[in-house]
């Protein structure tokens, strides 16, 4: 169930989309070209954050200037496409779309023209208003900014907005916007820094979408 016009935005890489593996694999074949360290999934999830070249910074222990970053970046996505295939949607997350009986969307920090056939060859076009992704060459960036264009291009009030995503980016997207957010333990995040933040944590996205029915 959903409250009367509330409106959930979901995140995709890391919350519907079960990467995190694909996502450390690849992180780990771009930062190897500049003799960067092997990172475990648990490490990742320690140390992950936006933007993304000062996650770079820090695994590498010295500063990545954007040029830099843009090579990085371009390493990582090729190497990212190359296994998206062995990816899945999370294991519940078919279940927690359709036990949301409100209006839904999908913002994505994955390149737009991607993220939408990518979506489709999940039969999800369908559950979402509008499906936003990247329009930009080069990812990495902080998500306020599109999640406040998300929600313009929508019409809905941030204010009746939950966002359910698997980052600390994500909370502090939606509280910049003055939005409210349930964060998802199974993603890219260690689940203790997820719940130093302050918001509503979930186990599973099912309890996330109970969660932003509650609040």
């Amino acid at each position: 169930m959903a409250p009367l016009d509330t409106h959930l935005v979901w995140d995709w890489n890391g919350t519907l989309l079960n990467d995190l593996a694909l996502v450390v694999t690849s992180t780990n074949h771009a930062i190897a070209t500049v003799d960067g360290p092997v990172l475990t999934p648990e490490q990742h999830r320690v140390a992950f954050r936006r933007p993304v070249a000062d996650y770079y910074a820090d695994v590498l222990g010295r500063a990545v200037g954007a040029e830099e970053f843009g090579r990085l970046d371009q390493i990582f996505h090729a190497a990212y496409r190359a296994g998206l295939t062995t990816c899945g949607l999370a294991e519940d997350a078919e279940r927690a779309l359709l036990s949301w009986s409100g209006s839904q969307s999908l913002l994505s920090m994955w390149f737009h023209d991607e993220l939408v056939p990518l979506v489709d060859t999940y039969g999800l076009t369908r559950t979402f208003r509008r499906i936003d992704g990247l329009r930009t060459t080069v990812g990495g960036d902080r998500k306020a900014g599109h999640l406040d264009r998300h929600l313009t291009a929508l019409g809905v009030d941030p204010a009746r907005t939950v966002l359910i995503g698997d980052s600390i980016d994500d909370a502090d997207a939606a509280e910049a916007v003055g939005a409210s957010c349930i964060l998802y333990t199974g993603g890219f995040t260690d689940p203790d820094r997820l719940r130093a933040c302050g918001v509503p944590v979930a186990e599973s996205l099912t309890e996330a979408v109970r969660l932003a029915a509650d609040h």
